[in-house]
């Protein structure tokens, strides 16, 4: 019985030595092939592409926005491609979403620390009403917004830019959090 378990295991080493000991040097060409469709295999980009940003405001209140930046293309942005009066997800694809560290105050109205979805109401003229919703990790932005989850719902007035922003920035800047995209310049102040 000693024997038959020394001979199984010597049997078992071999085998791993073997198998260890080739270290994939030796690929077969249709292992080859296939790294190499891999490797050319062309990486999908998103069309309006994710980004994040993160900055202080006020006493040292870290903030962090994150949202998909769709660019101008050629398009009528205001009242067409984003119509007034609608609930506009502030970005592309999910929703955008900003997280502070503390308690803020958003234009004068306390907001507690915590993440949000940030949505707009762009207008025609005057004001737009800017909106923190609790329901921050959503797919699909303003389709599924609800407004009973709304935490604040504020003004800010926007300002138009002479030249026009091809693609869409959100930063954590005096007065606070800066919205721009084509000739859109949408300040909140936050503190």
């Amino acid at each position: 019985m000693k024997k038959s378990n020394a001979w199984m295991i010597a049997i078992l080493m071999a085998g791993s030595m073997t198998f260890y000991g080739c270290g994939g040097e030796n690929k077969s060409e249709e292992e080859e092939t296939n790294t190499e469709m891999e490797e050319l295999a062309p990486v999908q980009e998103r069309a309006s592409p994710l980004r994040t940003t993160e900055g202080t405001v006020g006493d040292n209140v870290k903030v962090k926005v994150q949202y998909g930046a769709p660019s101008v293309k050629g398009r009528v942005i205001w009242g067409d491609l984003e119509p007034y009066n609608e609930v506009w997800r502030t970005g592309a694809n999910e929703a955008t979403f900003v997280e502070f560290d503390s308690d803020v105050t958003v234009e004068g109205s306390v907001l507690p620390a915590g993440r949000y979805s940030l949505f707009t109401i762009p207008k025609e003229s005057g004001k737009w009403t800017v909106i923190f919703n609790s329901e921050w990790d959503l797919e699909h932005g303003h389709f599924q917004y609800k407004e009973e989850n709304d935490v604040l719902r504020v003004e800010s007035t926007p300002t138009w830019a002479e030249e026009s922003q091809e693609q869409m920035t959100i930063a954590v800047e005096s007065p606070g959090i800066v919205v721009k995209w084509e000739k859109l310049v949408l300040p909140i102040v936050v503190g």
